[in-house]
């Protein structure tokens, strides 16, 4: 890749190739990060598929039950979803050291890319309960705002809701493109969590559209990808559960239809991780292009590659701890706050 601020085509390219140069570390890092959310949806699929359908049961329980059963469910739902956010802002931040170093085309392996990043886990965890809990906060408001407008307007209510929703759709939607640096500058530059936010706020400011159309292309092109290689996979699936495999009878077939959903589902889990590491590896070189334009990192990374400096460093990472001084112009409010 070229140590110039960056095009779009150069970011798509970039990300591929650094995907395809450090497949271990990026490919296993993905598996990781859809591991448990794939899990989940092979058993519940499986469960279902083999127990046949579930509507007798649950026709058959009292009412307190069923309602206990279904806030276990959501409760575990619930729960799920937060352990798969949270592995993936982490897997998010550690990505970016193997996307950071492939700048240098140095190629970097699983284990080295953990050596190099798990000391930041703390800090990406946090990052992603701040964003999960402002997430939550957001919507609590939107909610009892809801709730505020129906009790007062009444009829006219409908009209404010149409827009109170699609307007905080908006702002989440603006606030998510601000932070979407933060794992990367908090694993590159060993930040904390709310210097990560600081950093990512600034880094990109002035380019939000920018980084919005490379994020909504590439989040199109990998969705349209996955389609095409899933939509075939489940059809063959079916036709063979349906054709080759119908004779074994009722308990023949379910398993048979319970082993196809889970080998569906574990190749859209792969299919996942190939994805995740490629929207991964994009996001991470909008933030390295982001510094290139705002740091003059580019020409630190010149250096670097010149004199063959720390081969076994994250090139962008904060000064060394012998207080030597940055190879690049500080940003406005530089050195950031560890937090």
């Amino acid at each position: 890749m070229p140590l110039r601020p960056l095009l779009f085509g150069e970011i798509v390219d970039g990300a591929f190739q650094a995907v395809r140069r450090n497949p271990a570390a990026m490919l296993g890092a993905g598996v990781i990060a859809q591991a448990l959310g794939s899990v989940t949806t092979a058993v519940v699929r499986s469960g279902v598929v083999s127990t046949g359908p579930l509507g007798p049961w649950l026709e058959s329980l009292a009412p307190a039950d069923a309602v206990s059963l279904g806030l276990g469910v959501a409760g575990a739902a619930m729960l799920l979803s937060l352990l798969a956010i949270l592995l993936s802002v982490v897997m998010q931040g550690f990505m970016a050291v193997p996307v950071a170093r492939s700048l240098l085309n140095r190629p970097t392996g699983f284990r080295q890319m953990w050596t190099l990043a798990r000391s930041r886990t703390g800090a990406l965890l946090a990052l992603a309960v701040v964003l999960v809990l402002g997430a939550v906060a957001a919507v609590a408001l939107a909610v009892a705002a809801t709730v505020a407008v129906v009790g007062l307007l009444d009829r006219s209510a409908g009209v404010l809701l149409v827009i109170l929703f699609p307007l905080l759709a908006v702002v989440l939607l603006w606030l998510a493109i601000r932070f979407q640096a933060a794992p990367s500058a908090i694993a590159v530059e060993e930040l904390g969590a709310f210097a990560g936010l600081r950093r990512s706020w600034h880094l990109t400011g002035g380019h939000w559209w920018r980084i919005f159309g490379i994020t909504l292309v590439v989040g199109l092109l990998v969705g349209v990808i996955t389609q095409v290689i899933l939509i075939p996979v489940n059809l063959l699936g079916q036709g063979l559960g349906g054709t080759v495999f119908a004779q074994g009878g009722d308990a023949g077939d379910q398993a048979v239809n319970a082993a196809v959903v889970v080998l569906g589902t574990v190749v859209a889990a792969l299919v996942a991780a190939v994805g995740f590491a490629f929207q991964t590896s994009t996001v991470a070189l909008v933030y390295l292009d982001l510094r290139m334009r705002k740091d003059g990192l580019d020409l630190a990374l010149m250096r670097q590659l010149e004199s063959g400096a720390e081969p076994g460093g994250v090139p962008g990472r904060t000064a060394a701890a012998d207080g030597g001084s940055r190879p690049w112009p500080p940003a406005p409010g530089w050195p950031p706050v560890r937090g």
